[in-house]
């Protein structure tokens, strides 16, 4: 679209230098350069030693009248005075007259200008430039060539984004440096199309940016956007949409582009669409003529409970601070064109008058500016116009005595940026008139001249940053590679005051620095807000995802309209809107809420809970029973009793059952290193200890009753005390030997397993080597079934008190429990592997306990009469005498 746009500008271009515009020729007849034809444009001049121009819009519209296309009598009349754009007009005036009384920038140089009218007529506006190039001369003399010194070497305009585009697209072509005050267009920062374009104004994408800031201050991520139908809405949208995406600051609910002209069906529409969205701010990027037509119908459909974000285009609009439109409008946020301070600029104006400004050539634009304000016509007036109750005007008016917008100085806004736009050229112009020879910045390194000055010269000194200066203001002024300012923008608020007046008020700023990049300063103090809550506004798709959820897109929409997925287990969101979850490090699990990490219970058989206080109870009592039943037997070792019963094995087996009783211990308690060794090791030895007593017991039990029998006494000798202790020692060492074996080879140690729970660290015990763990449990299998058997076959011997029996009740036990071990060890997880192995240890060793000596104690301590020597011999002469 551009390059076609700039081909046709172009063509126009040639069309108007051969057709109609002030174009110099010359051929061999002529030594004379002569215009074609002049234009009839309203416009003010001073002469001096340098022009400068400006174009302004002083009338707002223009009628066309005697349309002949070869004749030069065709001529636009300008209607409806602005009188802002007169005082901006005569603030470029001021400021010239300003710097001419300034001895320090440019000496012994007098500065004139041209002022145009452009009628807010891009026509207009466009011969107003060309006339300021090619010069107003009718005749030229010159010695060889059409070459020659433009009159003007800068421009101050245009008054809008779509009339800079067309002029600077030409004057780009000869190089002419404009300095535009109110065009914002972010289409005007390419410096391949527009050269010698520059900007006292910060452009659009600044303004876009700026009003991302204050929807990220408030929170306010959803929100419509409407544009006007031309460049400066276009290219705000298409900025807008960009930033917008790239900050994550927000989405748009909405876009729509305001129609030209009385369109209410598409208005209609439009705030159709505004009234059904869940967005509560509404970015408005166009002129006010827009927003009278949109106000109109949201008037008409009672759309209220918006909050509008205002463009600098409307914010300082009057038009619109109605009584009728604040209920709607009140608590507008806008964004509006730095306000500064013009010294001396009243005293200015009010020097203005008919007759005091007859040396300016363009006096007819007072004499308008007169009648409009004063309500009167100059003699002679219009037929009829005495006739119909209108006033002459009679010069003795008084401007300080009316009241008028003219004279009301407080918010300069666009007049600031025309005072900043002349000064950069003059600043441009001293600096390269105090050049020195052989250091200038042309070829050669010369210097430019008075004399020869071209506007060129004065464009390559705006945009190489060889000036820079600073404003009564304080705001220092400088262009960059794209010819913009350094961008700053006031925040203004809309005040509805109770008796139904508006004011516009300054809240804050918003700035880009050198070194700090883009800031935003808000009083939000001073800031009305038209609502109820007297409070911002939430605007947003979908509410924040707290901490310890995430975002889930919702299909098919906008990435600010999502569902708050809480986050599983094992993972947490520590950030509001979280976009995933992160998981915990391995020694740490989510909190129920998910947004922190918590260490990781651990777990294992403590002391301090219910199961290992009980286990550790029964384990200590065990043994005290243990010691009591030996102290008994040690009181009692020369009754019949104990002493029949083999009473050094007896204690031998006491001691290895309070030994099984203290093992339990080493399972119980948080696992370490030397209780992982020691553990399985004094289990394993202590039993074999206990099974060894027991086997040679019931061995010796065997041999007693098979030497009863004729021919059996030299098998006793196998069964002395010696063999008895020795055969109890070498089968405990072959225990010892194999767990000996296991710790140094694969030994049981600590270690945190995290396969059982998720949310927990169990402490446990490895075995090290299964294949060691197995042969341990296997040979104590072994000794404890070769005791059943050997018990088993010796029930029957005769004897008043055959403790064959008692050991054959006590390996049943004792098998069935270990038996019953193995696959609820298996199958137990963490800390109930080690209680399903203390409670076989306990349940073994109390069955052991309770069936050998359980009714030994019996007798002792309740049946003394059973512990003699007759009753114990007793069954068995009964016996001998039946046999007889």
């Amino acid at each position: 679209m551009w390059t076609f746009l700039g081909t046709n500008l172009h063509l126009f271009t040639i069309f108007y230098f051969y057709y109609s515009s002030s174009v110099c020729w010359s051929s061999v007849y002529s030594t004379s350069c002569r215009l074609q034809r002049q234009f009839h444009l309203n416009g003010m001049h001073k002469p001096g030693d340098v022009i400068l121009g400006g174009l302004f819009e002083i009338h707002f519209f223009s009628l066309l009248y005697h349309v002949t296309f070869f004749e030069s009598k065709q001529q636009y009349v300008c209607v409806s005075f602005d009188v802002i754009g007169f005082r901006l007009a005569q603030t470029m005036a001021f400021t010239i007259e300003e710097i001419n009384r300034n001895p320090s920038l440019l000496p012994n140089v007098t500065l004139g200008y041209s002022l145009y009218d452009n009628c807010n007529v891009l026509g207009i506006g466009f011969r107003a430039a060309l006339s300021l190039v090619s010069g107003k001369e009718e005749k030229i003399i010159l010695q060889e060539s059409c070459a020659g010194t433009p009159p003007v070497l800068g421009i101050v305009g245009e008054s809008s984004s779509t009339r800079s585009i067309a002029v600077s697209a030409v004057l780009g072509l000869y190089k002419v440096p404009m300095v535009s005050y109110i065009s914002t267009c972010s289409c005007l920062s390419n410096r391949q199309k527009f050269p010698s374009f520059f900007r006292t104004i910060p452009s659009d994408a600044f303004q876009v940016r700026a009003v991302i800031q204050v929807l990220k201050h408030f929170g306010w991520t959803w929100a419509g956007l409407l544009v006007s139908d031309d460049d400066y809405g276009l290219h705000a949208a298409r900025s807008f949409q960009s930033d917008l995406a790239q900050s994550g600051g927000g989405c748009l609910a909405y876009l729509e582009v305001l129609p030209w002209g009385d369109d209410p069906d598409e208005l209609r529409r439009i705030v159709d669409v505004m009234r059904k969205s869940t967005a509560r701010v509404v970015i408005v990027f166009a002129h006010e003529g827009h927003m009278i037509d949109l106000m109109e119908e949201v008037v008409r459909q009672n759309v209220t409970g918006l909050q509008w974000i205002a463009s600098e285009a409307w914010t300082s609009t009057t038009v619109l601070q109605t009584p009728r439109l604040m209920p709607y409008l009140g608590g507008t946020l806008g964004i509006a064109i730095r306000r500064g301070e013009i010294p001396g600029l009243r005293d200015f104006l009010l020097q203005i008058h008919p007759e005091k400004n007859n040396d300016i050539h363009g006096n007819s634009m007072v004499r308008k500016f007169w009648e409009y304000t004063f309500k009167c016509k100059f003699a002679p007036p219009p037929a009829g116009w005495v006739e119909a109750g209108g006033a002459l005007c009679t010069g003795q008016e008084d401007l300080e005595n009316v009241e008028t917008e003219f004279m009301d100085i407080s918010n300069l806004r666009p007049e600031y940026n025309v005072y900043k736009a002349v000064y950069a050229l003059a600043y441009a112009l001293h600096d390269m008139l105090q050049c020195e020879p052989g250091r200038g910045p042309f070829s050669g390194h010369s210097c430019g001249s008075l004399q020869r000055l071209e506007p060129w010269q004065v464009g390559n000194q705006l945009i190489c940053h060889l000036f820079n200066f600073t404003t009564s203001f304080g705001d220092q002024v400088s262009f960059d590679e794209n010819g913009d300012v350094l961008p700053i923008y006031d925040i203004m608020n809309w005040l509805w005051l109770p008796d139904g007046r508006a004011e516009v008020q300054s809240v804050g700023e918003v700035k880009r620095s050198p070194f700090k990049g883009e800031e935003l300063t808000l009083d939000e103090d001073k800031i009305y807000w038209n609502f109820e809550s007297k409070k911002p506004p939430r605007s947003v798709c979908s509410e924040s995802c707290p901490p310890g959820t995430r975002m889930a897109r919702k299909k098919g929409e906008p990435v600010c309209c999502f569902d708050c997925i809480p986050c599983s287990e094992g993972k947490i969101s520590n950030e509001t809107d979280s976009m995933e979850c992160t998981s915990c490090p391995d020694d740490f699990w989510s909190s129920p809420q998910r947004d922190h990490c918590v260490p990781k219970k651990i777990e294992f058989l403590s002391y301090q809970e219910p199961l290992g206080i009980f286990l550790t109870a029964m384990s200590l009592l065990g043994t005290f029973i243990c010691a009591v039943v030996l102290g008994i037997f040690i009181y009692h070792h020369k009754t019949p009793i104990v002493r029949a019963n083999n009473s050094e094995l007896s204690f031998q087996l006491l001691v290895s059952l309070k030994l099984c009783f203290l093992c339990s211990l080493l399972f119980i308690g948080r696992p370490q290193l030397w209780t992982c060794q020691l553990r399985h090791a004094a289990f394993g030895i202590s039993f074999v200890l206990c099974v060894s007593c027991i086997l040679v017991k019931t061995m010796v039990v065997l041999a007693v009753f098979k030497a009863s029998k004729p021919g059996g006494g030299a098998k006793l000798k196998w069964f002395g005390a010696v063999q008895q202790r020795g055969t109890v020692l070498t089968l405990t060492l072959i225990q010892a030997a194999i767990c000996t074996v296991w710790i140094v080879s694969a030994s049981p140690a600590p270690h945190k397993n995290t396969q059982y729970y998720n949310d927990k660290i169990v402490y446990e015990c490895v075995v090290g080597s299964t294949v060691g763990f197995a042969v341990l449990l296997g040979y104590i299998g072994l000794l404890a079934t070769l005791s059943f058997l050997l018990a088993f076959l010796a029930r029957n011997l005769p004897d008043n008190f055959n403790e064959a029996k008692l050991i054959t009740f006590s390996m049943l036990i004792f098998c069935a429990v270990w038996v019953a071990f193995v696959p609820a060890y298996i199958s137990s997880p963490g800390k109930y592997a080690d209680a399903v192995e203390v409670f076989a240890i306990l349940a073994s060793s109390f069955g052991l306990l309770v069936a050998l000596f359980g009714p030994k104690c019996y007798i002792i301590l309740l049946r003394p009469e059973r512990n003699t020597k007759k009753a114990i011999m007793g069954r068995t002469a009964t016996l001998k005498l039946n046999k007889k």
